[in-house]
């Protein structure tokens, strides 16, 4: 019983943060019509300006909850500096362009802040511990969790519940998803597509450095974190429909799951698991399990 209650638990927390780093990705596709495959290199960015950040912060001698304050300051950080100068910057030229060719440019960029974090923080590990310390562990039966590891399920929620209240319940969502749907059509009735474009590329960025910042203390931050990471992303919009965020949601948690049941069983097939499934699902589900339902043009 308690090597099944370890898989979910373990399962959820992978999804936790995996879902809000796809979460970014799945919208920015889903308004932009983009694969960013520069996702990864935020990401990472995201981390590294956590274990910068948060120290900075922890020398001023405030509270100790103070550092998961700063980790939020450090994505957004990112997602203002990045967001602009990658949207306004390159891709708004390649708009309408051949889907491989934006896909080609997305991956230059992400090699190149790959090789930036590596100019700018080395190749040597860094360490953020501090934040795991805040909540103290929990007892779940007879298993003890760091309590900061299950918060980042309470992260998941929170950023999935906002992005859809965002969109569903106001105005400047309703106008995105009136861009997702016609942007042409919005576009003649005076909708400011450069300006949503970018809203959602912003967001898309704070989602992946949020995910990076917070998913720093439960790992040693490196050069390739960003590699792993884009790659089980996509992983995840595509099992769950590229656009959806519902699909996300069960993406993630099929991926993490999978993944938690192959550590404990089956060790050796951890990350081909994750591929497996996908291929299951597209097997029977092509365009991933929830895919919105378009309709045909004549």
């Amino acid at each position: 019983m308690d090597l099944v209650l370890t898989i979910i638990l373990d399962g959820l927390i992978y999804a936790s943060w995996l879902f809000i780093v796809a979460l970014g990705l799945t919208l920015v596709f889903g308004v932009l019509r983009i694969l960013n495959f520069a996702h990864g290199g935020i990401y990472a960015l995201g981390s590294y300006a956590a274990v910068i950040v948060t120290p900075f912060f922890a020398g001023f001698g405030l509270p100790d909850w103070f550092s998961i304050v700063s980790m939020f300051i450090a994505a957004m950080a990112v997602a203002i500096v990045l967001a602009p100068l990658i949207e306004r910057g390159l891709l708004r030229f390649f708009y309408g362009r051949d889907e491989v060719l934006i896909l080609l440019i997305t991956y230059s960029v992400f090699l190149m802040l790959e090789d930036a974090t590596k100019l700018i923080f080395g190749v040597n590990p860094y360490y953020l511990f501090e934040p795991r310390n805040v909540l103290g562990n929990v007892e779940i039966g007879s298993l003890y969790y760091v309590g900061y590891d299950l918060a980042l399920g309470g992260l998941a929620v929170i950023c999935g519940a906002g992005v859809w209240f965002g969109l569903r319940r106001t105005r400047i969502g309703k106008v995105t998803l009136a861009v997702i749907a016609e942007p042409e059509v919005a576009q003649a009735m005076g909708v400011n597509i450069a300006r949503i474009y970018l809203l959602a590329f912003g967001v898309g960025v704070f989602l992946a450095a949020l995910g990076g910042a917070f998913t720093a203390p439960l790992i040693s931050v490196q050069p390739g974190n960003s590699v792993s990471v884009i790659i089980v992303s996509f992983a995840v919009v595509i099992i769950g429909g590229l656009g959806s965020i519902p699909g996300a949601a069960v993406g993630a948690l099929i991926v993490g799951l999978a993944r938690s049941f192959a550590v404990y069983e089956f060790p050796e097939a951890e990350i081909f698991i994750i591929y497996l499934v996908m291929v299951a699902v597209l097997i029977f589900r092509p365009e991933g399990l929830f895919t919105p339902v378009k309709a045909r043009k004549i």
